[in-house]
């Protein structure tokens, strides 16, 4: 894909005229031998009404893998939590609602709602799940410490499985926070800016498998800096603060890159469409806005969560220390009274 910039007037550049992108869709059509324009979206859905709130309630669907998924997923976790309670273990209850509700909704609200009506007629809703799948439910699904609950609820063998697992040499690899962030980074800029997304949009499959990847990357690289869970390699609390730091450039360049951009994404997919409601140009900008300015909203946030459990930290350090001067002192006392 060819990418220019027209940075004095964004609004004249990007604007067209809607019948005139549809009356030029409908001859490269006719030039290439169709005889009209595609009555659906990826998979052979039909095309969605226009965008509205009803309509977004109404194209609610349970049918999907992801669905199934995510039920099974919740089932697991809460199977896990109630053993530990018959058991007379406690597991915090803001773990269970992270897990449960910005984690595991959050991947609902984006693809198992109305939503995913609309994840491949405009460009808008797609950097919503975008940002869902990549960034904020991994944070939530890392705090719920999933692993951790696992774990503390598993017989022996499984257990031993599950931690050679987690510090297998491809763990290690993988979960290494430059290696994350690289891929992190790399990651939608692979998807955007090659021929990739417009596969994605044409194949219902490869549309599914890229929730997926979102939902592996974002989890790859937050679960180190944030979560709870035990797993190897995991970086000072400095240096983490600094990774995150590091990552807003790239959301506020692909963000202003899609909202200046004079040619849109998927090529002519969106105008083929012939939403009448709808205007790709318009869309695309909205799609830019919402990735840089929903970029830089979560790794603020993110960074402000790293900086309080590094307050945490220094406390519980600080405790630790004084109870060991405590209990020296206390074996010096002793030592004086016995000579």
């Amino acid at each position: 894909m060819v990418v220019r910039f027209a940075w004095p007037s964004l609004k004249s550049v990007l604007h067209v005229d809607p019948i005139f992108a549809a009356t030029s869709t409908a001859s490269a059509y006719a030039a290439g031998g169709v005889s009209a324009l595609p009555s659906s979206a990826a998979g052979g859905e039909a095309l969605p009404p226009p965008f509205t709130i009803g309509a977004v309630l109404t194209e609610t669907r349970l049918d999907s893998w992801l669905a199934v998924g995510l039920v099974l997923a919740a089932g697991i976790y809460l199977y896990g939590v109630h053993r530990l309670r018959v058991r007379g273990d406690h597991w915090p209850v803001a773990r269970t609602v992270f897990f449960l509700g910005p984690g595991l909704g959050g991947i609902a609200l984006v693809t198992v709602s109305g939503l995913h009506a609309y994840d491949t007629a405009l460009l808008s809703v797609h950097m919503v799940q975008h940002m869902m799948l990549s960034m904020v439910a991994p944070i939530f699904l890392a705090l719920g410490a999933p692993m951790t609950l696992a774990l503390r609820t598993l017989p022996q063998r499984p257990r031993k499985r599950l931690l050679a697992i987690v510090h297998s040499r491809i763990a290690r690899v993988y979960s290494f926070p430059l290696v994350a962030f690289a891929i992190f980074v790399v990651n939608p800029f692979v998807l955007y800016f090659t021929d990739l997304y417009r596969f994605t949009l044409e194949h219902a499959w490869a549309h599914e498998l890229v929730h997926a990847h979102f939902i592996m990357t974002g989890c790859v690289f937050f679960w180190p800096l944030l979560g709870l869970d035990p797993l190897p390699g995991r970086w000072p609390y400095p240096a983490r603060a600094l990774l995150m730091v590091l990552s807003v450039p790239f959301h506020t360049v692909l963000g202003l890159t899609v909202m200046q951009s004079t040619t849109l994404f998927g090529g002519d997919w969106y105008p083929s469409l012939g939403l009448d409601w709808a205007d790709p140009f318009d869309d695309q900008v909205l799609a830019g806005g919402i990735l840089w300015a929903g970029g830089e909203f979560v790794s603020v946030t993110m960074l402000a969560v790293l900086v309080v459990q590094w307050i945490k930290q220094s406390e519980r350090e600080a405790r630790r220390v004084d109870r060991e001067l405590d209990r020296q002192e206390a074996r010096e006392r002793a030592a004086e009274s016995a000579a």
